[in-house]
């Protein structure tokens, strides 16, 4: 048995046909730093909306279902997976940790993120990314509009393609995109690849669970620096 089975067949199961959203995230709240509740898993989430936000301690939680808005957000250094799609805001505000969808995903996914990664299999709905401040977001399917808009920093990987407005009022964010772009939003082109990208980019598929894709199929995006001042601090990451 894997140390993941093992964990999960001693996961605390919370189960939302019998106890209400408010009790899982009180219970998930109270936990303290060495607690022996290190697995998770909840049962019939039906749509709930804001499960598991505000979790600060690094538990794994298998949520078995579909989510509403703001699954996950806040998370700071749990483990979630959610084994369906997850409504609008999902890991919204993330410090640390990492969010993995194994559906879809609706509008502003991974919005204003700080940190951690977040996993989504499926597609991605409108505004993925928006406001990102330091989080990573790889997207296995297609990417909305206006993703990434004003994307401050932090990294987003798509295997698929991106629609309309890609990056528009970006900052310093990198943006990698394998397919087609419908069009760049304002102030964002089209970059080189240079070896430090290429390498960058395969340290986040892999962390994603991505096999038999490359980085080089990707191409670059990011700011032209012409729609704001930029400190030259931040140089790296053009």
């Amino acid at each position: 048995m894997s140390k993941a089975e093992r964990d999960q067949s001693h996961a605390r199961v919370f189960d939302l046909s019998q106890h209400t959203l408010r009790e899982l995230n009180q219970a998930l709240h109270k936990l303290t730093p060495g607690s022996n509740e290190t697995a998770w898993e909840v049962l019939n989430p039906k749509g709930s909306h804001s499960v598991a936000v505000g979790v600060d301690q690094p538990v794994s939680i298998d949520v078995r279902g579909s989510v509403g808005y703001y699954c996950a957000g806040m998370n700071d250094g749990a483990a979630i997976t959610v084994h369906g799609s997850a409504g609008p805001g999902v890991g919204e505000n993330m410090m640390s940790g990492s969010i993995v969808i194994k559906g879809d995903a609706s509008q502003y996914a991974g919005a204003t993120g700080r940190g951690g990664l977040l996993v989504i299999e499926g597609n991605a709905s409108s505004r993925c990314g928006i406001s990102m401040k330091g989080i990573d977001i790889v997207v296995h399917g297609n990417i909305g509009h206006m993703s990434a808009f004003m994307a401050q920093s932090g990294n987003l990987v798509v295997l698929g393609d991106a629609g309309d407005a890609l990056g528009d009022s970006i900052y310093e964010a990198r943006l990698f995109v394998r397919g087609k772009v419908e069009s760049l939003g304002a102030d964002c082109i089209a970059k080189e690849m240079r070896p430090e990208h290429l390498e960058l980019v395969q340290g986040l598929l892999d962390r994603a669970g991505v096999t038999g894709v490359k980085a080089s199929e990707f191409k670059r995006y990011g700011s032209a620096r012409k729609l704001y001042n930029f400190n030259i601090d931040n140089a790296d990451a053009y």
